[in-house]
C-alpha cells in the first residue's frame, strides 16, 4: 500500500517551516510587534483579554457542564443537530478488522476536512428527511453522506472508503451533485476543493494510507509527527503559492513586518486545514490503539470564527475602516496579520482559561480550549452583530485555505 508513496526531501529552512514550533514562533513575533504599537494593520487590546475569556467559559460551561470536552476535530461536526450519523457509519463498519475501520475514518476524515474551507453565507445542505445544515456542519454532513453512498471509492463492493481511483476522476457536476450545488445555492471555491481531491489522487493511493504511516508497529505517536507527516505527503496537493527551494509550502505567507520581501525570515507559516487534519486523526487512531501524545505542540486554527471574535470584542483593532468593509486575498497583509495575532492570542486566551478553571495544560488542552470554546464563541458573538453571522473581516476563498 505505501510503495508508491514519494516524499521530497527538503532543506531545514522548509522543514522548519512545517513545524508547529515555527508557526508558534512567527505568529507570538507578530503579537509583540502589535503589543509594542508596530503593525499597520490592527492595534492589539490586551485589556480585552478578560472578555474573550468570559465568552469563551459561557459557551464551554453551557456545552459541555462537567467539562467532559472532547479535542477539536472535524469529528464534531459529522452529528450536526444531534443525528447520531457516527454510529450509522459505525454499524456498517462493524464486521471489518480494527485497522481497517481505521483507515476508512481516516479516508473520511482527511477528504472532509480538504472539503471543509469556507462555504459562504449562501449555501445550505439539505438531509434526506432532516433539517437543513449551513457552513462547517453543512459541509461536514454533505461530506459524511457523500461517503456513505461511496462516492469517495472506486470499488462498489467496498464503498465505505476512499481511493486514488475515485478521487481522480471526481468531476466538477459530481461534487456539486453532493453538495447540492445550484444557482440558488452557490458553494464558494467549489473548483478548488475539486483540485484538492484530484491532487489527493496523485500523492496517495487512498487517504487511509496514513493511517499505516503513523501507527505502525507502535503504541503512541506525537501530535508534530502527525502534522509533519500531514505536511510531507500532503503538501503537493497545495495550490503553487510561496515556494522556497523549490518546495511549494501551501499555507505559508509574507508578512512585510518581520523580514525583507522574498527572504524566509519574512515567512508566516499557518497550515491550517493540514493542522485542522492533524487534529482530526486523534480520534482514528486512538479508536485502533494509538495514541496522539503532546497535543498542545500543535496551535490554534487561524479561521474566521476565532480570529472574529478577537476583532469582534476590541481585542483587535482594525487601524483602517476598510478592513471591515472591503473582501480581502488569503496572501494580503491584512489577512496574514490577523491570522497570525490569532494563533498567538489563543495561546494566551487557553491560559487565561485554564487559570480561571484552575486546571493545568494535561487536563485543558489548547484543543480543548478551542473545542470549548473559541469557536463556538466566535460564531456566537458574530451572529449577535451581524445577520447571518458573517465574520467581521471578508476573505476571498478559492476552496483551499479556509
Amino acid at each position: 500500500m505505501l510503495d508508491a508513496i514519494r516524499v521530497q526531501e527538503v532543506s531545514p529552512t522548509v522543514a522548519w517551516l512545517r513545524s508547529p514550533a515555527a508557526i508558534r514562533e512567527r505568529c507570538h513575533q507578530v503579537l509583540d510587534l502589535g503589543l509594542a504599537g508596530r503593525l499597520e494593520y490592527f492595534r492589539v487590546e490586551p485589556s480585552r483579554l478578560p472578555t474573550v475569556v468570559d465568552r469563551v467559559l459561557a459557551v464551554t460551561h453551557e456545552a459541555y457542564p462537567r467539562l467532559d470536552i472532547p479535542v477539536h476535530s472535524r469529528w464534531r461536526h459529522f452529528d450536526a443537530g444531534g443525528v447520531p450519523r457516527l454510529a450509522q457509519l459505525d454499524a456498517r463498519l462493524a464486521s471489518l478488522p480494527p485497522q481497517e475501520r481505521a483507515r476508512a475514518k481516516v479516508d473520511l476524515g482527511v477528504v472532509s476536512v480538504l472539503l471543509d474551507a469556507g462555504s459562504g453565507p449562501a449555501w445550505r445542505y439539505q438531509e434526506s428527511g432532516g433539517a437543513s445544515y449551513v457552513r462547517s456542519e453543512g459541509l461536514a454532513v454533505a461530506s459524511l453522506r457523500m461517503f456513505m453512498a461511496g462516492a469517495f471509492s472506486s470499488d462498489p463492493d467496498r464503498p465505505l472508503r476512499a481511493d486514488a481511483e475515485a478521487l481522480g476522476r471526481m468531476t466538477r457536476e459530481q461534487l456539486e451533485r453532493g453538495f447540492q450545488v445550484s444557482e440558488s445555492n452557490p458553494l464558494l471555491g467549489v473548483e478548488g476543493r475539486l483540485h484538492l481531491l484530484q491532487a489527493l489522487s496523485r500523492v496517495l493511493p487512498r487517504p487511509g494510507s496514513l493511517f499505516d504511516m503513523l501507527a505502525a508497529h507502535r503504541r503512541s505517536v506525537r501530535a508534530a509527527e502527525v502534522l509533519g507527516t500531514v505536511l510531507e505527503v500532503l503538501g503537493p496537493i497545495w495550490p503553487g503559492r510561496t515556494t522556497v527551494d523549490g518546495v511549494n509550502l501551501g499555507d505559508v505567507w509574507p508578512h512585510p513586518a518581520l523580514g525583507p520581501p522574498g527572504s524566509a525570515d519574512a515567512l508566516v507559516p499557518f497550515h491550517k486545514l493540514s493542522q485542522w487534519l492533524a487534529y482530526s486523526l486523534v480520534e482514528p487512531l486512538a479508536e485502533a490503539g494509538v495514541t496522539v501524545t503532546e497535543l498542545d505542540a500543535l496551535t490554534g486554527l487561524p479561521e474566521y470564527r476565532n480570529g472574529g471574535l478577537f476583532v469582534d470584542l476590541g481585542v483587535l483593532v482594525p487601524q483602517d475602516p476598510r478592513l471591515t468593509t472591503e473582501a480581502f486575498a488569503p496572501g494580503d497583509p491584512p489577512i496574514v496579520e490577523w491570522r497570525a495575532l490569532t494563533v498567538a492570542l489563543l495561546d494566551r486566551v487557553a491560559a487565561l482559561v485554564r487559570g480561571r478553571l484552575e486546571l493545568s495544560a494535561e487536563e485543558l488542552p489548547l484543543a480543548k480550549v478551542l473545542q470549548g470554546g473559541t469557536w463556538t464563541a466566535g460564531r456566537r458573538v458574530a451572529a449577535e452583530l451581524r445577520p447571518g453571522g458573517v465574520p467581521p473581516i471578508r476573505i476571498r476563498s478559492d476552496g483551499t485555505v479556509f
